[in-house]
């Protein structure tokens, strides 16, 4: 990995920019964590600001233009050419530049600040009946600031173009500072502008793009040069072919507006504060995917061209390598069922129609059309919620692709190039021939074909100096190929520092040059966001990893053989920010930053560090270190990123492993033992309850021990049981004789159930007795949840070897292991087999698979026909569910559902909650 490269910060910036309301960050914890995106990039910026207002923009353009230090705009930091990386202050407006100002229902317009999330801007405007037309894969984070920078697409654009094409007014500052409003202007409207104050910056600006575009030549040499203007999806450079294309220089009819040409600018010439976008009706209700399989991707490119005259609303393509993938990720192997065999792609075509009958009809004749054409295998056809996973599994294919294993991964270098929807199937058949052909390299194929643009990724080692050479080969290879399609290297995800390097040799000098002037005259200190587009330095420098660079072999407590070690598991993080989602996104990753909306407090943040630190420490123990500690910190081990986050970056584990270390060096302080030692003081309180709930249970005491252990003392303290569920189990055990059973259940008493919920316990018990099992609590320990949750791993490890082997030979798929509390049930079949020494894992990962949680064996014995309904009474009765975390992260909630839905009468609502911090 390449380590962030360390220049000088300007330690006093917040002191020497008098009335600058918004955070600085200048240490080096926060500028690492903004040293990269999403993209294969990383270099340390100067620091970075959280400006909380204009005015602080301002302040921030002003002490720029004075002191030198460039600006990079950054909104969700989702972007995959380098966009939002560089030596330069991060302007991060992502916190609190967040309003939506101004919804026009008649008109049909919205008005928002540039860190709205597309998605929640969506939701304001569907009771309205309206909606926000591109939707980016990054949909549920991707904020308009950033889709306006990259002029963002996404899977519908076959029907609703590029964000570009949604823009009607951009307010924004220009580099001096001054304030501008770009808007249509009629032929006369643009020639004012021109005529007007000759030391403003912005008549400059007009009056240099009139005397560049004012020229037919350079018209002409434009058209020439740029992508074939019949392809959609074009981001090659600056839109100059389409803004001379207006009345203000005769080319048509159509109004001059600057927006067409910051949208795509990447931030290099505006920094923008207000946007102003069209909302269109929203589409027909009747809705249905084919997820068309093929045994080609070429066969699922000539079946699209086949599916484009039905006037789809998404036609995109899934190849087999993002499908396999998806089997080792635990939301996406859910979002698998409509998979059949092993497709070499799958074309998913998206229709809608007013009326079902007509939608029926449309997906038949292509159907039809398909097989006639001998093209496919299978056509399942889906609705409803299912189509909502089909997307989902779309959405998380450059998530998934990251969990291949080893250090070759598909890398972000061509994952952008669009061409004619005609030329697809010839242009991928003659890059993929001519990649194997030259640098034997496999690529990985997805995205959106009904728009000409296929995401393309080989599978390359950027560690080794090879693979270095073949990741830049690779880009020259593929421009050389999109050149003679007249295609573009960027269709949505921006030119950034990967792309830009080529865009003088795909246009030519003289175009470039025009480029070159556009940059000039808009920014001419070259502030905002230097080295993206134009002058670029070249795109396989300032990576992450550093080539030939050896991995570290770090000795750990859990098992990260399946990540080929700890290091590795961290890298599996490739910055798509899926855990910057909020609250109204729903799911659960991650909650910590649904709170605090700091880029501190995400998955990737936490993943970074640990990667970043690991990397470059020579320290013999690399987990001693305070900026780990601090982005760990807030990590509530709710689980939701192992299943959520697409690169399955299981940070509870991360965080419990580098606790373990961190306290081997520094101790392990009070309040942790208290926490770790949850078991022990509650067998002591079990003896004396009384005096225990008693001190508790009286406010004024609880907020004294409290502060004595280090709790907010407005924190409860569980109050434990009368009498523990072990005590009631052997008096029970040891009563009256009861009929022998059949069937028998053991029961795992967790440390919870047993002194605080020892009455839910015991209902359980007597629930499976009732339906006829013979209920047994086996001998074991606790769960050793308490312990990882407070990183003392080795604990929990000598309490996992315990138990499994004091239940490896009793419990079975005829007699499993039923537990109540989530947390400790399901670590059987998280941790135990990753915690166990090599010899046990077999014993372990057997056990694991007979460890259900009570509603999973309640709705296994109903499938089986062992609990029928007439057990139970018939009344009407709604129970709403608040799902556990773990439970949702690592099983489902679906079984619970049906459980309290099973008895007649009941009805069942899903509370949509994430974490309650229970975890």
């Amino acid at each position: 990995m390449s380590e962030p490269r360390l220049v000088p910060r300007p330690q006093s910036l917040h002191q020497r920019i008098e009335g600058f309301s918004g955070e600085w960050h200048t240490g080096e914890m926060m500028r690492r964590l903004y040293a990269t995106d999403a993209s294969a990039y990383q270099e340390m910026p100067r620091t970075v600001a959280l400006p909380k207002t204009e005015k602080d923009l301002r302040l921030l353009i002003k002490f720029a233009n004075e002191e030198g230090h460039p600006l990079i705009p950054r909104a969700a930091g989702t972007s995959l050419a380098g966009q939002v990386v560089g030596d330069g202050i991060v302007v991060d407006i992502s916190r609190h530049f967040t309003d939506i100002l101004e919804i026009n229902e008649e008109e049909g317009w919205a008005r928002v600040q540039p860190g709205v999330i597309r998605n929640e801007l969506n939701m304001a405007l569907a009771p309205k009946g309206l909606f926000f037309g591109p939707e980016t894969s990054t949909q549920n984070r991707a904020m308009m600031g950033g889709m306006l920078g990259n002029n963002s697409c996404g899977s519908n654009s076959v029907r609703f173009g590029s964000t570009r094409d949604h823009v009607l007014e951009i307010r924004g500052l220009l580099s001096d500072g001054s304030e501008v409003v770009f808007r249509d202007l009629t032929p006369e409207e643009f020639e004012a502008k021109c005529e007007g104050d000759p030391r403003s910056l912005e008549t400059k600006i007009y009056r240099d793009i009139r005397d560049l575009l004012g020229d037919p030549e350079t018209r002409a040499r434009i058209r020439n040069s740029y992508p074939d203007p019949s392809i959609p999806r074009r981001n090659t450079g600056y839109a100059l072919d389409l803004l001379m294309n207006c009345a203000a220089f005769g080319e048509s009819d159509k109004p001059f507006n600057f927006c067409k040409l910051i949208a795509g600018a990447e931030g290099t010439l505006l920094f923008v504060t207000e946007i102003k976008v069209r909302a269109l009706p929203l589409p027909p209700k009747n809705s249905a995917l084919l997820c068309a399989h093929f045994e080609s991707v070429d066969a699922s490119l000539r079946a699209n061209l086949l599916a484009l005259p039905y006037q789809p609303y998404a036609c995109e393509l899934i190849d087999h390598y993002i499908l396999e993938c998806s089997k080792a990720n635990i939301e996406q192997r859910r979002n698998r069922f409509f998979v059949k065999g092993e497709p070499e792609a799958i074309l998913v075509v998206e229709l809608r129609e007013s009326s079902e009958s007509r939608l029926a009809e449309q997906m038949e004749r292509l159907v039809a059309e398909l097989q006639a054409a001998g093209l496919g295998y299978h056509f399942p056809v889906l609705r409803g919620e299912d189509t909502n996973r089909i997307w989902d599994l779309r959405k998380a294919g450059l998530g998934v692709l990251s969990v291949m294993p080893g250090d070759a991964k598909p890398v972000p270098v061509i994952e952008d190039t669009a061409v004619k929807v005609a030329d697809l199937p010839a242009y991928i058949q003659e890059l993929n021939t001519s990649l194997s052909r030259k640098f034997d390299v496999e690529l990985v194929h997805y995205a959106h074909a009904g728009s000409g643009e296929l995401h393309v990724r080989p599978i390359v080692d950027l560690k080794e100096e090879e693979g270095n050479r073949t990741y830049r080969g690779v880009a020259e290879e593929t421009a050389r190929i999109v050149k003679k399609y007249r295609g573009s290297l960027s269709g949505e995800h921006g030119d950034g520092r990967l792309r830009g390097e080529f865009i003088r040799f795909m246009v030519g000098e003289e175009t470039y040059a025009l480029l070159e002037r556009v940059k000039h005259t808009w920014d001419p200190g070259n502030l905002f966001n230097p080295g993206k587009i134009v002058h670029t330095p070249p795109m396989h420098t300032r990576l992450r990893y550093t080539p030939g660079q050896p991995a570290r072999d770090i000795p750990t407590v859990f098992d990260f053989s399946a990540t080929r070690g700890v290091l590795r598991a961290a890298e599996l993080c490739n910055g798509s920010g899926d855990c910057r989602k909020t609250h109204l996104s729903g799911g659960t990753m991650c909650p910590s930053y649904m709170a605090t909306r700091n880029e501190k407090d995400t998955t990737r943040a936490r993943a970074n560090i640990l990667r970043q630190i690991l990397t470059a420490s020579d320290a013999s123990n690399p987990f001693d270190n305070d900026e780990i500690h601090e982005v760990m910190d807030l990590c509530l081990s709710c689980k939701g990123c192992k299943s959520e986050c697409p690169s399955n970056v299981d940070v509870a584990k991360l965080k419990a492993e580098f606790l373990q270390h961190f306290h081997d060096a520094r101790g392990i302080p009070l309040r942790t033992r208290m926490i770790a030692g949850f078991t022990f003081s509650s067998r002591l309180a079990s003896k004396v309850p009384w005096l225990w709930n008693g001190l508790f249970g009286t406010t004024p005491v609880r907020r004294i021990l409290n502060r004595i252990v280090g709790f907010a003392p407005e924190r409860s303290i569980p109050k434990v049981h009368g009498m523990t569920l072990e005590k009631w189990y052997k008096r029970r055990r040891n009563g009256a004789g009861r009929p022998a059973r059949t069937r028998v259940v053991y029961l795992f008493n967790d440390e919870f159930t047993n002194y605080n919920d020892a009455s839910v316990g015991r209902a359980a018990f007597e629930l499976l007795e009732a339906l006829g099992y013979e209920v047994r609590i086996p001998r074991h320990l606790e769960s050793g949840r308490v312990y990882l949750s407070k990183g003392l791993v080795r604990k929990a490890r000598a309490i996992a070897i315990r138990n499994v082997n004091l239940l490896k030979d009793c419990i079975s798929e005829d007699s499993p292991l039923v537990g109540i509390e989530p947390s400790a049930i399901l670590g059987f079949r998280d941790e135990y087999p990753e915690l166990v020494p090599e010899e046990l894992r077999p014993q372990a990962r057997r056990l694991a698979g007979n460890c259900l949680q009570f509603d999973e064996f309640f709705m296994r014995e109903v499938d089986a026909g062992n609990i029928t309904r007439d057990r139970f009474q018939s009344r009407p009765q709604e129970i709403h569910l608040h799902g556990h975390c773990h439970q949702k992260a690592l099983a489902s909630i679906v079984p619970t559902r049906q459980m309290l839905a099973f008895p007649e009468g009941h009805k069942v609502r899903v509370i949509p909650s994430g974490c309650c911090g229970m975890a």
